[in-house]
């Protein structure tokens, strides 16, 4: 039997372009034999800022089933993989806040050695995916995760071009998710499965 790996797919997404590719990732992480939680971060802009964009307005109202993330999900996840836009090569203040509380987790090592990952999106080709996601990788240092990214290890990767995580080209919203970027959210979601469960395994195995 293999070993069990609990996922958590946390993210922060305004108008829907995360939310599509955390969707995605959770499903492929539950294809690939884990347990998923998919978790969104909760809204800290006012509505007034929302209600001025029908798309945010929109996504709030198609992700109110998706419960909002809690520490709790950080104990139980053997992987984490964030998700957020960027914001001016950043994540967004939104999970930014989320981390910000787990400081109780990080002083108890109940952040240590477990699996991290992450995946972005932008309006524009170079609007800073490949800085947010190592400002978030910068923050699993601290934590004393283990980064799986997915590099070039599939053939794939040659083809959307990031081997930092998953990413998306959003434009103006007008850019849909197309198959391949939902092809390196396979991959990713596979590669975090994989090691997870190699990982787990070999420390229990230790012990």
């Amino acid at each position: 039997m293999s070993t069990p790996v609990n996922v958590a797919v946390i993210y922060y997404s305004s108008t829907g372009t995360i939310t599509t590719l955390a969707r995605a990732i959770a499903e492929d992480a539950e294809r690939a034999g884990a347990q998923v939680r998919l978790r969104r971060a909760a809204e800290l802009a006012p509505q007034s800022a929302i209600d001025s964009n029908p798309a945010w307005a929109a996504n709030i109202e198609a992700t109110a089933d998706i419960p909002e993330v809690s520490p709790d999900d950080m104990v139980w996840a053997d992987a984490v993989i964030f998700g957020s836009p960027t914001r001016y090569g950043n994540i967004t203040a939104q999970l930014k806040q989320f981390i910000d509380t787990l400081g109780g987790l990080w002083q108890s090592g109940q952040l240590a050695d477990k699996v991290y990952s992450g995946f972005t999106a932008s309006a524009t080709a170079h609007g800073g995916q490949e800085s947010t996601l190592l400002a978030l990788y910068n923050t699993i240092h601290h934590f004393g995760g283990i980064l799986v990214t997915p590099g070039y290890t599939d053939p794939s990767k040659f083809v959307d071009g990031n081997p930092y995580g998953t990413s998306h080209v959003s434009g103006q919203g007008d850019l849909p998710i197309g198959d391949v970027t939902l092809t390196a959210a396979r991959v990713q979601a596979e590669r975090v499965v994989k090691f997870t469960r190699a990982l787990k395994a070999g420390l229990a195995a230790e012990s």
